[in-house]
């Protein structure tokens, strides 16, 4: 039913950003060292995503992202019907989460975040992560879909360190991350720039998930 699936990418990305933040503000709290800060809020996001994949996605595909439905829905893959609602309850359970984790660590529960992510080198890694969070989905579905779960949460482990931007790759966690003012936050101003460059690297990742994984593409012995 609808309402399940809706229900499944709200909590999903609730949770994601719960990973995402909450993580983030722990571990900003537990040492002044960036990169271990960094190291702690990269592992937890990988953690959460294995858990709310495996659990969810027989649900609602566990999209928990609007580049990802997208992504679905333009190889027909989706329905058309739900990306309109998708696409909101993502960005809702999204913000839910960070407000959330405020709540959870005593912190103002109403905050914009005043961290600075822009510039081309930020943006160029945004197209980059998105176009590899996509060949990762695509490319597992194809080869191995038990193993999505798994290759989610190391490539987005892994992103989080060769990634200048930090691989948001995902326009409900951007906006969601422009309400917190802690360690995972994004400046509001900067959020739509991003989301141009999550978009651009769909728009790149498309043709390339056709080239190498479509029903045509051989598979190897």
């Amino acid at each position: 039913m609808d309402i399940q699936k809706l229900t499944a990418e709200a909590l999903g990305t609730a949770f994601l950003l719960i990973g995402v933040v909450g993580s983030g503000i722990m571990a900003q709290s537990l040492t002044d060292d960036i990169a271990l800060a960094l190291l702690a809020n990269a592992i937890a996001t990988g953690c959460t995503l294995y858990f709310i994949i495996t659990i969810l996605g027989p649900i609602s595909g566990a999209h928990f992202n609007p580049i990802v439905t997208l992504a679905f829905a333009i190889k027909g893959e989706h329905p058309w019907r739900l990306v309109a609602s998708y696409i909101p309850v993502q960005i809702i359970g999204g913000i839910a989460g960070v407000w959330l984790c405020h709540i959870m660590f005593d912190l103002s529960l109403f905050q914009t975040s005043s961290t600075a992510r822009t510039g081309v080198n930020q943006w160029t890694s945004e197209i980059f992560a998105t176009f590899g969070l996509l060949l990762v989905i695509f490319g597992g579905l194809r080869s191995r879909p038990d193993t999505v779960p798994t290759l989610v949460a190391i490539y987005i482990t892994g992103a989080y360190w060769f990634t200048s931007s930090t691989s948001f790759a995902n326009p409900a966690v951007t906006i969601a991350r422009a309400f917190t003012d802690t360690f995972a936050g994004i400046n509001p101003a900067h959020v739509v720039a991003f989301i141009v460059a999550q978009i651009i690297g769909l728009a790149i990742a498309l043709p390339m998930i056709r080239l190498l994984f479509s029903d045509e593409t051989p598979k190897q012995p």
